[in-house]
């Protein structure tokens, strides 16, 4: 089993909005990027992804998480 510490490494190395951004268009807003959820079909945006805290969240779906769980 991966030890939390090596995950806790692997997360502060990587960008979760170029990950994100990878499969979702993500615009800025204010300190979060917000985009169309990539887990359900919406035509507003609900998925915010925040780079400072390194999480993504849809308000739509109610799915979150981090980097290596997108």
């Amino acid at each position: 089993m991966i030890s939390q510490d090596s995950i806790q490494q692997i997360l502060s190395r990587i960008d979760i909005v170029e990950i994100v951004g990878s499969f979702v268009k993500l615009k800025k807003r204010g300190s979060n990027y917000l985009g169309l959820c990539p887990f359900h079909n919406e035509k507003t945006p609900s998925f915010t992804v925040s780079p400072a805290k390194e999480i993504y969240k849809c308000f739509g779906c109610g799915r979150s998480g981090n980097s290596i769980s997108f």
